[in-house]
Parts: C-alpha cells; structure tokens; sequence
C-alpha cells in the first residue's frame, strides 16, 4: 500500500507541473512527464486537430491515441472520461453526445480539474463538469455512464484491477467503453521500470499486453475489440539517459515492445432472474 501511495504522489506531482505549462513546453516530453525529447512524444501522441470538438487550448499533449475516435458516442449518452486533464477529450465526448447528453470528466489532480473548469467557463458548457478523484474509487454512481473514455491513464494507477472494476461498476448494462493505453510484450530493464520520468511519461508503470486484456475479460466485459494497436519505439538519444550502449542494444534485441493500443469492450446487459414461482411471475 505504501508503494502506491508513494506512485501516486509521484503522478500527482508530475502532473500538477504539467498542467501549468502549454502544449509546446509538454512536446519536449514523455508524454508531458520531463526528461525525455520530442521524437517520444511525436511517436506516442496521436494528431487531435482534425475532430470536430477539438481545442486547442485544452490539448496538452499528453495521449497516446484516440479513444474518442472510436467510442461511439451517440448523442443524447452520458460519457465519462478517465483522467481528463485539461479537457482535451472530455470537449471531444460533448460534440459526440449533444446539447442532450453529458460529460464527465475525472481527474487526481488538482491543478488538472482547476485547468479544466477555467476551460469550459469559457466554452459555457452547460452539460460538462470535471471532479476530482481517485478512478480507482470514482465519485459517481453505479450504473451511470453509456460510455466511458480514456487516453493513457490506466498505465499511471498501480491498482489496474481496482480500476477496471470500477469502470464495470459505473457503465449502464449494455455501455462499453474505448480506452487508449500503454502496454508491452516482453520485460523493460530494470532503468526505465525505475525512472520516474518514464514512470509518469506513461511507459514504465505498462504492464503486458495480454495481462491487460486478461484483466478486461475477468472482470466481466464481453466483445472485446481491439481497435488500434501500434508500436511506440524510444529513440536511442532517450535511452541512453537510463542504458548503457550495450544494454540499449541487448534491449533492441531482446524483442520487448511498447505498444499504444484502444480497446473496447462492453458491460452485458443484465439478464432477468428466472421465474421462481406462480406468484412471483405476475
């Protein structure tokens, strides 16, 4: 327990600073965490400009993909965003659900929800709002979202399992969600698992692709797609910061990888309790 109060705070605090600095200064980073150069963000972020929703003002640059893109929001549905930041998706979910749905977004750190409310005040939102709180303990109620967004979040909480179950706990029967995240195939050396700025640069706290998945279809959700899948390579010039030469090209070919992968799945829809009689069936 000690050891992911202390992860966590470590996240916190990182992401506290990111959210005082802009897009550009977060380029410079692993996923907006310090330390790392441009060349890692280009190959982990997605490009949002071209969905409809976008603004600029609220995209930080810290995603690895899109879950937005592929989460079928249909208009009118409640959307839940999981570790919303500044807000960038959450505006994205509200173009997808309408003047007659809702969004909410989530976020564990202070500075993010204050950045995120300051951003819709100037939009004039009426239907999105941003709370504070842990994900792995969400404050909202069971049976609340039709969808449920994030973008590389999940690979920050050391409690994956607890997070999972709550996002099963707070869709509606028959919601799903897209989730974009960070996994691997094969083991980090030990450096870059210990780094803290991979840590909260979203590459280090991964765990393996098919623990991941294994964890989706356990806690119950069924049609589980994988929507997009792609590498994420480290370029040498980052590497050397934690390996040695040698160590960079035993890593290389060691055949581990860093993936961004979306996936979606779907919570069933709750089945009726069997007749249990001649007067309960009335």
């Amino acid at each position: 327990m000690e050891i992911q109060d202390n992860v966590k705070e470590l996240v916190k605090q990182k992401y506290s600073e990111i959210a005082l600095q802009d897009k550009e200064t977060n380029q410079s980073s692993c996923c907006g965490a310090g330390g790392c150069g441009t060349e890692v963000y280009n190959l982990m972020a997605d490009d949002y400009t071209s969905l409809e929703g976008y603004n600029a003002d609220a995209d930080l640059g810290l995603g690895c993909g899109l879950p937005t893109q592929f989460a079928k929001i249909k208009k009118g549905d409640v959307v839940i965003d999981l570790g919303s930041g500044a807000g960038n998706d959450a505006f994205i979910a509200r173009y997808e659900t309408g003047e007659t749905g809702k969004v909410i977004g989530i976020d564990f750190t202070p500075a993010m929800i204050e950045r995120a409310r300051q951003n819709n005040e100037v939009r004039g939102f009426n239907n999105v709002e941003f709370r504070q709180g842990d994900i792995e303990k969400m404050p909202v109620t069971a049976n609340t979202a039709d969808v449920i967004v994030s973008n590389c979040v999940l690979n920050l909480v050391p409690n994956k399992d607890g997070v999972i179950k709550e996002i099963y706990r707070v869709l509606k029967p028959g919601g799903h969600f897209s989730i974009s995240d960070i996994v691997l195939e094969g083991e980090l050396p030990r450096q870059i698992k210990e780094a803290a700025e991979m840590y909260a640069g979203c590459v280090s706290g991964a765990i393996q692709k098919q623990v991941y998945l294994e964890l989706i279809e356990t806690n119950g959700f069924k049609n589980i797609t994988i929507q997009k899948d792609k590498p994420i390579i480290i370029p040498d010039d980052i590497l050397s910061s934690y390996l040695s030469k040698e160590q960079i090209e035993s890593f290389k070919l060691s055949g581990t990888g860093i993936r961004s992968i979306t996936v979606y799945a779907e919570k069933p829809v709750e089945e009726k309790a069997a007749c249990c009689g001649p007067d309960c069936c009335n």
